[in-house]
């Protein structure tokens, strides 16, 4: 498993650096100069996606926390994670293009990244309790 984290921060890295390079390309194409929720994603898939493998790297080989479960989890994990990815890039290109949502196209897509942020917290929650449970 060590192995596999250590693949899976390497890849949200990747994507993080592309997110990042295609914020800033383009808001400058499309001359925009305000705040926009495309920049988010650069710092989410940093912190959410390889800081978080590299973690849970590091864990694995202190408290061998993982089982057959722990896959599972992972996988909802990373669904969540890149459900809140959609929600943001969605809500930042309505941003940088200036485009005139309505209120319940506005509210679907709060309601995506939302999801998003909920399958994060109870991934999370999920594998700090395999940890806990382990490390006692």
């Amino acid at each position: 498993m060590v192995k596999r984290y250590a693949n899976m921060a390497l890849i949200y890295a990747i994507i993080a650096m592309g997110f990042g390079v295609f914020y800033r390309e383009f808001t400058k194409f499309s001359h925009f100069t305000g705040q926009t929720n495309l920049s988010m994603m650069h710092t989410h898939y940093f912190l959410l996606g390889m800081f978080f493998f590299l973690i849970l790297m590091l864990v694995e080989k202190v408290f061998s926390f993982s089982d057959q479960n722990t896959g599972k989890i992972l996988f909802a994990y990373q669904f969540g994670l890149n459900i809140t990815g959609l929600g943001f890039f969605m809500r930042g290109m309505t941003q940088v293009r200036g485009t005139e949502l309505s209120r319940g196209m506005d509210a679907s897509i709060s309601g995506i990244a939302g999801i998003g942020h909920i399958f994060l917290g109870v991934c999370i929650m999920l594998l700090l309790w395999k940890i806990k449970r382990r490390a006692a």
